[in-house]
């Protein structure tokens, strides 16, 4: 089990090294687009295309005026 090699220290650790790479102003935004990545991911694996749907519903209003 990989978890069990860690303790609460290397974590911390981690986290401190990632604070120093990206600095604290990135991180939200290297969240978020995960955070939309794993979204997207889980609607397409469902079959859900709302995305598509939404821009060609959105092409078409505009076609239309």
């Amino acid at each position: 089990m990989i978890l069990g090699a860690f303790g609460p220290w290397q974590f911390v650790l981690i986290l401190v090294a990632i604070l120093l790479l990206f600095g604290g102003r990135k991180i939200p935004e290297l969240m978020k687009g995960l955070g939309q990545g794993m979204k997207e991911f889980k609607d397409a694996s469902k079959g859900n295309d709302s995305t598509k749907e939404g821009e060609s519903k959105k092409e078409s209003t505009t076609e239309e005026k």
